[in-house]
């Protein structure tokens, strides 16, 4: 079997592939690495739990809750609250860790479980990967039983209010005579995004902002923001923002209807913390998806721009190591280390609003900054999906294309994780010289590995 969390914690299908049983033996698995390990005898750990709206989360949250308590830890219930306030309230609140329950911006059928330190971090591999070791596994005998008084207890908490106080003190700015509108894409987000931006004096027009799990990222939210843009020009709005099902990402869409990712935000931001003094290195961390027109943007700007490899995870460990305040992925996902230690969509967005009201610029202006190159990406059907790296004409075309884009482009293949599928992506200042690269390279794919 292979391994079982994967680069955002444990996913899959809710009772089929992430059963209510996985759930269990992960709750006694994490309490017992995170928590009774590491805590004196006899006294009792605190583990937080949130959830996203989704309809199975109710279920796997109380089969976690289960396995946490039958160690003897405790399980604090923060209900329906995004991803990053599970993370900023475990370690505000002095809980030894933190547990999330959602599946991001997947389809509703799917759910996950995500777990922080005591810190309020994600997880190193090593220890995810001791979690794993006792799933399924004879160190499972290992964990603890405790019985009468010691059995763990369940208890609900308020986050709400702490998590709320804690965004609007990350902005000296109120939003008066701003209208915003918000995609709350029936998740997380659903009462505290509107919440928030209305005690900051905004006008808010809030969409599917409703605890309705049965709809969660349905044609809306931060992966489907079509809705969103036509309701910031019907509203005549300054600014649209869309957060995914658990509120650790958005996109922003200018007051012209016009998408601003996650690449255009780390941008905006990063010039305005340069200009104000307060980016150090005067750099910003991004993943190998990023687009090259963020790195040229930016480095023309003065800054500097760190590459990690995919994943939220990557980008954190680059930021910690340098000593870099601000990076993110081009989906949204968005780290102000200064803030928080994960990717935090409400967050984001009131920098980004900030900085309009600083620069006293329209967001089309803003995005302006930032002159994005062409993408084009294809897929290639094929199940023999791993071979491309070793096949001889494939990395010779390959290569050839890479020469021909030198340094202002760029061409980047992948096999799907999930499907049988090749991603072509290439990127440079000329559409139609990546129009005819892309479909060369997905013909031999195609010739070679049909």
């Amino acid at each position: 079997m292979g391994r079982l969390f994967g680069t955002d914690g444990v996913r899959g299908v809710a009772n089929l592939d992430l059963t209510p049983e996985l759930a269990f033996q992960l709750g006694r698995a994490a309490a017992h690495v995170l928590v009774a390990n590491r805590k004196p005898a006899k006294v009792a750990g605190r583990i937080l739990v949130g959830r996203d709206t989704r309809v199975s989360g109710e279920m796997l949250e109380a089969a976690l809750v289960a396995g946490i308590t039958s160690t003897g830890v405790h399980a604090v219930l923060l209900g329906v609250i995004p991803t990053p306030a599970v993370a900023y309230l475990t370690a505000k609140f002095g809980a030894d860790a933190g547990a999330m329950i959602s599946a991001s911006h997947n389809p509703i059928a799917d759910n996950g479980i995500k777990f922080f330190d005591a810190a309020g971090y994600k997880l190193t591999d090593d220890e995810e990967d001791e979690i794993e070791s006792y799933l399924d596994s004879p160190r499972a005998d290992e964990i603890a039983r405790p019985t009468g008084l010691e059995v763990g207890r369940v208890v609900a908490q308020d986050g709400e209010e702490a998590y709320a106080k804690f965004l609007a003190g990350t902005v000296g700015e109120r939003f008066d005579g701003i209208t915003v509108v918000l995609d709350c894409a029936f998740g997380a987000t659903y009462r505290i995004a509107p919440r928030v931006f209305t005690d900051l004096g905004a006008k808010v027009i809030a969409l599917h902002d409703e605890n309705d799990g049965s709809r969660i990222n349905v044609k809306c939210g931060a992966t489907a923001t079509q809705l969103l843009q036509e309701a910031v020009v019907k509203h005549r709005a300054q600014v649209g923002l869309a957060y995914d099902g658990d509120g650790d990402r958005v996109i922003a869409v200018d007051e012209q209807g016009n998408v601003v990712d996650g690449d255009h935000i780390m941008g905006i931001c990063g010039r305005q913390l340069m200009a104000d003094g307060k980016l150090p290195h005067q750099a910003i961390a991004v993943t190998v998806y990023s687009n090259l027109g963020l790195l040229e943007s930016f480095r023309e700007a003065g800054g500097d721009v760190v590459i990690t490899e995919n994943g939220d995870r990557k980008v954190l460990a680059a930021m910690l190591e340098r000593g870099i305040k601000l990076g993110g992925e081009q989906s949204g996902h968005v780290i102000f280390l200064d803030h928080n230690t994960t990717g935090d969509g409400i967050l984001t967005s009131l920098q980004l609003m900030a900085t309009m009201k600083r620069t006293g610029k329209p967001l089309s202006e803003l995005k302006g900054q930032i002159k994005k190159f062409p993408q084009l990406l294809a897929n290639v059907h094929t199940p023999r999906k791993n071979e491309w790296k070793e096949n001889e004409r494939i990395r010779k075309v390959v290569a050839g294309y890479e020469a021909e884009l030198g340094e202002r482009g760029r061409i980047f293949i992948r096999a799907s994780g999930t499907e049988p599928l090749i991603r072509v992506m290439a990127e440079g200042p000329d559409e139609a010289v990546l129009q005819r690269i892309v479909a060369e390279i997905t013909a031999v794919i195609k010739e070679e590995l049909s």
